[in-house]
């Protein structure tokens, strides 16, 4: 599995911190995570928790990454931003119990974290136990197992509405303010980590022509 990890500008000051225990589970089960900033440097190309809507739903409808850890102050604003584009499906985790849950029962590709409300004393165990959590067991596994058929159902349903409610993302991207687009992929790493993965060539031209 490829994870990509994206910051805001409000908690950029912690990426590190989430990177380190982000990285510490993927490398016990062999995962890959890619470090998409914002890193809390002086000068960097800035990132608002709509841009992580944004930048997580190029990297996964390009299926440049399997999924996306992100967050904001709160959790809320970013998970609400992914969810506003086509192929991301969304959840938010306080503590380990929500990471579990939603990996099983919505089976989601993106989980959004608060960085700043009730991030204190022991605020890296606690990212460590959730994606622990969040990666214990294939995604949609479903829970309680009983609950499995249906619980895989909704997914399915779900995802198939939003191919409808959902501009494609091409087009997201062409219709887009430009130079939105352009601050978002802006990134120290950007183009590095994306064409070297990155597996759907149309969004990839466009992207270069932007950059």
């Amino acid at each position: 599995m490829r994870i990509a990890l994206i910051n805001e500008n409000s908690q950029a000051a912690k990426n590190a911190i989430i990177y380190e225990s982000l990285k510490s589970v993927a490398d016990e089960k062999g995962y890959e995570v890619f470090n998409y900033g914002m890193y809390g440097k002086d000068g960097e190309s800035q990132l608002t928790y709509v841009q992580n809507g944004l930048l997580a739903a190029i990297l996964l409808n390009a299926k440049a990454v399997d999924f996306v850890v992100t967050g904001c102050g709160t959790g809320e604003g970013a998970m609400v931003a992914l969810n506003s584009f086509p192929g991301v499906v969304c959840g938010l985790a306080v503590e380990p119990t929500d990471a579990y849950l939603f990996s099983q029962i919505n089976g989601g590709n993106a989980l959004s974290i608060p960085y700043a409300k009730g991030f204190g004393w022991g605020a890296e165990l606690n990212l460590r136990l959730m994606f622990e959590r969040l990666f214990a067991e294939e995604m949609g596994g479903g829970y309680p197992k009983e609950r499995v058929i249906p619980e895989q159902r909704n997914a399915r349903i779900l995802n198939d509405i939003k191919k409808i409610t959902h501009t494609d993302i091409l087009t997201i991207l062409k219709e887009i303010d430009q130079d939105f687009l352009k601050e978002t992929i802006a990134g120290e790493k950007f183009k590095d980590y994306f064409f070297a993965n990155c597996q759907d060539q149309e969004i990839a031209d466009y992207i270069q022509s932007v950059l």
